[in-house]
């Protein structure tokens, strides 16, 4: 295990993406926008992936991208969480780019990992949200003999702006992952609990598709996707905790009853240190999980220690903040719903809590 400090590199980038965030994507802006028919800004999302490069963290320099790693990709991650900008990143750059990452040498992978590492092209893996690493094969789509694809995938991340889909589907030679331009499949967005991540159903009807890989390249493909995914979005949810924590902790010192400072009260001072008590704990969890993921090492372990750690950390976090804001924090003028939902539904992703303390439980030879 390398060093889990941040480095020089990590926090250049963590101020860059934030200074982005700050400047394009503020509460107001935020809450304004999810109201729209246009929940999504193309934008900034445009600006985040191609001009500052995150989109292509992660791919190596030779197929375009930066050569960096997770590490890299969780410092972005961790600001995303601090905004809740509403940008397809965690579909297109953690989904779909790490499941083609996992065929680097499939002739139609490698051509959407350049245009996707530029920023030119917005991906999203066609699985439901909701799938655990470990879960199988899903078997929604078929593949016919002449490569169309037909049948109906629920709830996938960030379909309503994608450009293509990686859909895997099973065909006549077995498993398989395909490319399906969005403009050939029909793509319903749902009415999603969070506001600045939709999800939508994704309707494949003899869709014209090109085969990336099959076998068992695809199912390993895949399943590395998921685990990357989820241990990722462990950064995510830290810094989901700590936009509540600074948030809340500014807003008691502020406050003033009984003509004392809120943030004053002993029994207030008490929930915000188990606040950061819980933050802390959260950041090593998923710094463990991008270093691991980094490495390669002790990857699986790591993750379900993250998911099974941050998730709940960061729904407390968020509840906290909602109730301890007082009334503003019940109204939907106040940014904080829009965290507590992003927490929950990011509770119900790539496996709840539950099925990652499941999952270490065999890892690591303990009763589940």
């Amino acid at each position: 295990m390398s060093d889990l400090l941040y480095t020089d590199v990590e926090e250049d980038l963590r101020a860059s993406v934030r200074d982005l965030l700050s400047d394009s994507a503020s509460p107001t802006a935020l809450l304004a926008r999810v109201e729209t028919e246009e929940p999504y800004d193309l934008k900034l999302w445009r600006t985040l992936a191609a001009d500052l490069g995150t989109a292509g963290l992660a791919v190596p320099e030779a197929l375009g991208g930066h050569g960096a790693s997770a590490r890299e990709v969780a410092v972005v991650l961790e600001e995303l969480g601090r905004s809740v900008a509403p940008v397809p990143f965690f579909g297109s750059v953690v989904l779909a780019t790490s499941a083609l990452l996992g065929v680097p040498d499939a002739p139609v992978a490698v051509e959407l990992l350049g245009r996707l590492a530029a920023g030119e092209l917005t991906g999203a893996l066609a699985v439901p949200l909701s799938t655990a690493p470990g879960t199988g094969f899903p078997a929604a789509v078929k593949a016919a003999t002449e490569g169309t694809l037909s049948g109906r995938v629920r709830k996938v991340a960030d379909a309503s702006v994608a450009e293509v889909l990686i859909v895997p589907a099973n065909g006549p030679d077995g498993p398989a992952l395909y490319a399906v331009e969005a403009s050939n499949a029909v793509v319903k967005e749902l009415v999603s609990l969070d506001l600045t991540r939709r999800v939508s159903d994704v309707i494949l009807e003899k869709a014209s598709a090109r085969l990336i890989a099959s076998g068992e390249p695809a199912v390993s493909a895949l399943d590395s996707a998921l685990v990357t995914a989820a241990g990722l979005l462990a950064s995510e949810q830290v810094g989901i905790a700590e936009w509540a924590l600074t948030e809340t902790v500014t807003y008691l010192k502020g406050r003033y009853q009984f003509g004392r400072q809120v943030g004053g009260f002993q029994s207030l001072k008490h929930r915000m240190a188990d606040m950061y008590t819980d933050l802390v704990i959260a950041r090593a969890a998923a710094r463990y999980a991008a270093d691991s993921l980094a490495n390669g090492t002790d990857v699986a372990i790591a993750v379900s220690v993250a998911q099974a750690r941050n998730a709940p950390i960061a729904v407390h976090a968020a509840e906290e903040a909602v109730q301890l804001h007082g009334g503003i924090g019940m109204t939907w003028e106040h940014p904080a719903h829009l965290y507590l939902k992003r927490a929950k539904a990011d509770e119900l992703a790539l496996g709840t809590p539950g099925r990652h303390r499941v999952l270490l439980a065999g890892l690591v030879d303990l009763p589940a």
